[in-house]
């Protein structure tokens, strides 16, 4: 059973930065990819970023440049560092985890990231 919790979550002003964290438990050292998505009111949910096993990133283009995703196995922790952010970047951030590239099958409970003057 893998268990994920978010934190850092916040309320950040434009151009200012964020970084959300996850913690695991479990076999969460084995899973292949782990991400982070979000969702915004309204919106579809969005896959922001994901990392593998051996540590290669992947970005969606709407954060590619501003977001650096990152991992530790020893600590079974997964973070986004988020800069420059916009207030379109507001939304529910969700860790998660899988074993192919959309990481989709274990899910936190999410985090709030609001970006706003």
């Amino acid at each position: 059973q893998v268990q994920l919790v978010e934190s850092g979550g916040g309320l950040v002003q434009p151009g200012g930065s964020l970084r959300v964290s996850c913690v695991g438990s479990g076999s969460i050292f084995s899973i292949s990819f782990m991400g982070w998505y979000r969702r915004a009111p309204g919106k579809q949910r969005e896959l922001v970023a994901t990392i593998s096993r051996s540590g290669t990133p992947k970005y969606a283009d709407s954060v590619k440049g501003r977001f650096t995703i990152s991992r530790d196995r020893n600590k079974n922790t997964v973070s986004l560092q988020m800069n420059s952010l916009k207030v379109e970047d507001s939304a529910v951030y969700y860790c998660t985890g899988g074993w192919n590239t959309q990481a989709d099958e274990y899910w936190g409970q999410g985090t709030q990231v609001t970006v706003s003057s």
